[in-house]
């Protein structure tokens, strides 16, 4: 603690195409320590990340909001800001609240200090590494960041050393895309992986939140690395990458032999019900858990200020939910297209005879019909106005309650290895993930048993599938025999079910959600088909399952990287986030041909940007 802090002005912004002088953020701050550069005890360490968590702050709100404004399932109200409206119209200036790349590169900047000064050769006297949990932390932090700039930018100057000078900063930088983005920072965080992927620093509990849930998985941080990288350039093997690097953190979450199942939390209609009147949930309440367990749901956030006047207070509950902050007018709400996707899944109802099935009607109110996810979250709720006495309706998006912003949750990871499997060439263990959950019995019947009569030709397949592995004891299968069953049946207790079933009902008997049957053509000659089919059930069900949580734009933008069209493809699904009623008016509403490329992109003063 006699170390004395101070900040110097450090440069965050950097270009190739001129001096990076006329675009510098004086006004940043970078920790640095006052007796010498290197890091070379505790306090240093708590204090540099701190200071990394500290910038990260001004990018949770923008996380989320860029993921999701710009996609289909948002529509904002007449108090949302210019700003928000401008980048949900795709007319962002540089002046743009939300257009800001020094917050990214003040974020990398101190990590790319902490990196070059952090002494990873220094013991204890245990003769462990002192500084490498935090080395390997902070470097995935910095993919992490990176990341996020070019899934933004779409091409981004590329410096890995620490700036703090002026003349440092006027150098000239290279452009990288996302290819090379996804690239270097695969090979720099694969040699930690291994022994890092899990261990992390242990800080406790650090203004009553647990700190385990600040840290970016290395294993999830390749996993999503690999998927780009597969989805920009089209390299199938970084799509088995991806699913191997989401399987390892799934595998390794709780140590060895353990597991880390998608868990039976569901909204339901009653068994038996004939009126359709009683919808059972437990699907929503991890959105507000934050309390570190085996099983919890939320793996990382970004801690945010708890009131407003300490300067980094996560403004996403007045932006989408009712506050006194925001005197009950919030500024987004649900799309058209939103609720048409919800309304289009088909429920299925199991009877109590655990034979017959139902679905429920269209056209029910309050997002009944279809999926019911829709309705733990979207609420029309009647408020009395201050000042005039007179009672108005009002629409609420009810998952940001919490004042910290969540990035990274369990099913995202399941979801985003369906994804990599499919694209790999798995569409049936893809599918898996929807439908059933995975356990080995369920990859046994339902992948293995149409690859078995072409053994030698799947051989190489399924040495690559046998690295999955979801053992029956561990990760133990919702079934029929347990829907009219309070504490599973003959004894069991299920964890692992389809995700559709969150909000679906019993998929494994919807007849309506099943895969296309060929009898006509082998396995491998139907793959492309089936992958076509699986690929656009798993972006409906992110639609389901991740709306409002800052992915819907980014999922858009990566599936239109492997389409045949892929301009084509972004356009028509941004285009339709009022409805296929509408969809010319929000096409008028929106100032960029999102057909062409460079428009899906942010740009800034000529200097960053596609």
């Amino acid at each position: 603690m006699k170390k004395l802090i101070i900040f110097i002005s450090s440069v965050c912004l950097l270009s190739s195409l001129s001096s990076c002088s006329d675009f510098f953020d004086q006004e940043s701050d970078h920790v640095i320590y006052t007796e010498n550069r290197k890091l070379t005890n505790s306090t240093d360490s708590l204090y540099s990340l701190t200071g990394i968590w500290n910038k990260l702050q001004a990018l949770a709100d923008r996380t989320i909001l860029l993921g999701e404004v710009r996609g289909d399932l948002c529509t904002l109200t007449s108090v949302a800001s210019s700003d928000l409206r401008d980048v949900s119209e795709f007319n962002i200036g540089p002046d743009n609240m939300y257009n800001r790349p020094r917050d990214y590169y003040a974020v990398i900047n101190n990590c790319n200090y902490f990196i070059a000064h952090a002494d990873t050769a220094l013991k204890d006297n245990r003769n462990e590494y002192i500084f490498m949990r935090e080395y390997a932390a902070v470097k995935a932090i910095r993919a992490w960041t990176y990341l996020q700039l070019v899934m933004n930018y779409g091409s981004v100057p590329f410096v890995t050393d620490p700036i703090l000078t002026k003349e440092e900063a006027e150098k000239t930088y290279p452009r990288y895309d996302i290819t090379q983005v996804a690239e270097y920072f695969i090979n720099d965080l694969l040699p930690l992986a291994e022994r890092y992927g899990r261990d992390y620093p242990k800080y406790g509990t650090i203004r009553f939140t647990d700190s385990r849930f600040f840290y970016f998985p290395i294993n999830i941080v390749l996993g999503d690395l690999y998927l780009w990288h597969g989805s920009a350039s089209g390299n199938k093997e970084s799509f088995k990458q991806a699913a191997l690097r989401y399987y390892k953190y799934i595998s390794e979450r709780n140590g060895d032999n353990e597991s880390y199942p998608t868990s039976t939390d569901r909204n339901e209609w009653m068994t038996g019900s004939s009126s359709w009147d009683y919808v059972k949930s437990s699907w929503s309440n991890f959105f507000y858990n934050e309390t570190y367990y085996s099983d919890c749901e939320l793996i990382t956030m970004i801690p945010c200020d708890s009131i407003p006047a300490e300067g980094n207070y996560s403004q996403l509950r007045n932006l989408f939910t009712i506050t006194d902050y925001n005197d009950n007018k919030p500024s987004i709400t649900q799309s058209p297209r939103m609720e048409e996707i919800s309304e289009a899944q088909e429920y299925c109802l199991v009877a109590e005879n655990g034979t017959t099935v139902s679905y429920s009607p269209k056209g029910m109110s309050n997002h009944r019909s279809g999926d019911l996810r829709l309705l733990s979250y979207c609420n029309e709720r009647h408020l009395t106005d201050k000042m005039t006495g007179d009672m108005t309706e009002v629409t609420t998006i009810d998952k940001y309650y919490t004042r910290n912003v969540h990035i990274y949750r369990r099913q995202m990871i399941y979801l985003r290895m369906a994804e990599a499997l499919n694209q790999a060439g798995y569409p049936r263990m893809a599918f898996l993930v929807l439908s059933r959950g995975l356990t080995n019995s369920a990859i046994v019947e339902d992948v293995y048993s149409y690859m078995l009569y072409d053994w030698e030709g799947y051989a190489s397949d399924i040495d690559f599938l046998d690295q999955f592995s979801f053992p029956d004891s561990r990760y133990i299968e919702f079934t029929v025999d347990d829907l009219n069953s309070t504490g599973g049946s003959f004894g069991r207790t299920p964890n692992t079910m389809g995700i559709h079933s969150r909000g679906c009902g019993f998929t494994s008997m919807n007849e309506y959600y099943q895969l296309p049957v060929d009898t006509l053509r082998s396995e491998r000659e139907q793959t492309a088909d089936l992958q076509a089919y699986v690929d656009d059930l798993i972006l409906t069900e992110g639609a389901l399952e991740f709306s409002y949580e800052g992915t819907r734009y980014y999922d858009i933008l990566r599936f239109a990287m492997r389409s045949a069209n892929p301009g084509q493809f972004l356009a028509e699904k941004v285009y339709a986030r009022r409805g296929e009623a509408n969809s010319d008016i929000v096409r008028g509403e929106i100032k960029s041909d999102l057909t062409q490329k460079e428009n899906w992109y942010l740009k800034w003063n000529g200097a960053i940007g596609f």
